[in-house]
């Protein structure tokens, strides 16, 4: 993998080889998008949305969702879409390169959203979303925003919901700013009476050293507060030595204008959630195992003891929160094993909150119309819904969670990580040929059986479009623009830079 300290002519040639594999596919998967659409036409699917249209009692709404660039947003889409609702797209698009998300036939339209930043702020992003939603008579705003405009999607949801009759999935500007920051978060978990891991907030190399020598025996993890790709992954405390200790951390800039947080660091197997909450109540919720970047998702069965210690967390921190937290709750935790007298004992520790969609929510997708009778909760008063459970509608307000769900996966991201990389490993003899071979069943498992995050026969253009249009569009930017990076997420959409 790539860093900052790469030569720039390795970075070239990454961006090269990642355009010609595109374009060496795009034959095969050109076919595959022509025999979809083929397919859909000889052999249409039940007409699901029509009958839900035509079902007694039912009302469509107008919903926007912003973030359909994502694999979180575009599967809300076509969840909405298919439960007979109007659904609009909005979104950023670096570089002015189109997002496949706006290429869903499940839009009725697609809005190009400016992006805020340090020089204008928020406010012609705020403003533009506004008019969309006068425009549109939007009724519900379901904000899947990624973690570097999250706060000002609070600021929006704040103004849209004063100046319209739209209502926001989304948290406020203080609860959104809270729970972003770790070091915010932890003590909002300590604050509402709930478990949670040591942390402290260190803006000098002394206040590191003070709490290092305070436990010698305890490990922590260090990250930076606010995003910063290039550490992303944290620093592990203490090294080995004390020199070696001291030696590192003097290269570390930290300052009170750039903080860290040192956490305490569990040894453990790390989860992530997914939950939608409305007026302090869990609507939806998932938990599946958790990697740092996180490209293969398996929910956990819903009967399991650790998605129910998990849910139960997070019912108490909604609840706990009161009745104006409505929006998307992500958490990581890590779960943390001792022996005792009495056997192996589990112990868990929410480390991080993300106050946004997770990409988990591709996990609903068999379950369109209880996901959106679950969003549009946010419209029905409090009051309306019964002591059954039931709202109004005569929707069920108990948590929907997938109890059948499939396996998702990303064939592109899978295919430079399973077989093209690990094959240029071999010929430079740093992989065995029984590890590349690994690699190539495990790709063979997930095309076979498992779902891809993004395809779907009925809707395949953004899938086609991801891979052979913004994908190539964004790596010819970074060589246009000598950008460097070191990884992408293909289903955030998110380059990592160096």
């Amino acid at each position: 993998m790539l860093d900052g300290q790469s030569p720039w002519s390795q970075h070239l040639a990454q961006n090269l080889a990642l355009i010609l594999l595109s374009l060496c596919l795009l034959p095969l998967d050109t076919i595959v998008l022509v025999a979809s659409y083929l397919f859909g036409w000889l052999l249409p699917q039940r007409p699901s949305r029509r009958r839900v249209i035509r079902s007694p009692g039912f009302e469509a709404k107008t919903i926007l969702v912003t973030g359909v660039g994502m694999s979180k947003g575009l599967a809300l889409v076509r969840m909405f879409y298919k439960a007979g609702h109007t659904v609009i797209g909005a979104d950023f698009e670096p570089y002015g390169i189109p997002v496949n998300g706006r290429f869903s036939k499940s839009l009725k339209r697609f809005y190009r959203l400016p992006k805020p930043n340090p020089h204008d702020g928020s406010a012609h992003y705020i403003q533009d979303l506004l008019n969309l939603i006068r425009k549109e008579k939007v009724d519900l705003w379901v904000s899947c925003s990624g973690v570097a405009s999250a706060v000002e999607d609070g600021q929006a949801k704040e103004i849209i919901e004063r100046r319209s009759d739209c209502k926001a999935i989304q948290f406020n500007v203080k609860t959104t700013a809270t729970l972003h920051e770790k070091h915010s978060f932890i003590q909002r978990t300590v604050d509402l009476g709930l478990p949670a891991p040591e942390t402290y907030d260190v803006t000098t190399r002394t206040a590191i050293h003070h709490v290092l020598h305070k436990a010698p025996k305890k490990q922590y993890i260090m990250k930076s507060v606010g995003v910063d790709d290039a550490m992303r992954g944290g620093i592990r405390l203490p090294r080995r030595s004390v020199s070696e200790t001291y030696n590192h951390l003097s290269r570390v800039p930290i300052s009170k204008e750039k903080p860290w947080v040192l956490q305490q660091y569990i040894q453990g197997e790390e989860y992530c959630t997914h939950a939608l909450v409305v007026r302090g109540e869990v609507k939806a919720f998932v938990a599946c195992p958790s990697l740092e970047l996180l490209m293969h998702y398996e929910a956990l069965p819903s009967t399991s003891s650790l998605s129910k210690a998990m849910l139960r967390f997070t019912e108490e921190f909604a609840r706990r929160s009161g009745d104006e937290m409505t929006g998307h709750l992500s958490f990581d935790f890590m779960v943390e094993e001792t022996s005792t007298e009495k056997g192996l004992q589990k112990s868990l520790f929410p480390i991080e909150c993300n106050p946004r969609a997770h990409t988990a929510v591709v996990l609903f997708n068999t379950l369109s119309e209880e996901m959106s009778a679950s969003y549009l909760q946010a419209l029905t008063a409090k009051a309306d819904v019964n002591v059954n459970g039931h709202a109004a509608n005569g929707h069920s307000s108990n948590i929907v969670m997938p109890h059948k769900p499939g396996k998702f996966y990303w064939i592109g991201h899978d295919l430079v990580a399973l077989i093209f990389y690990p094959a240029f490993q071999v010929l430079q003899r740093r992989l065995s040929l029984a590890g590349f071979l690994s690699g190539c069943y495990e790709f063979l498992v997930h095309l076979f059986f498992w779902e891809d995050g993004t395809f779907e026969a009925w809707d395949p253009l953004p899938w086609w479009w991801l891979y052979h249009v913004y994908w190539p569009g964004q790596f010819l930017a970074s060589i246009l623009g000598k950008r460097r990076w070191s990884r992408v997420n293909v289903s955030t959409t998110k380059m990592f830079l160096c």
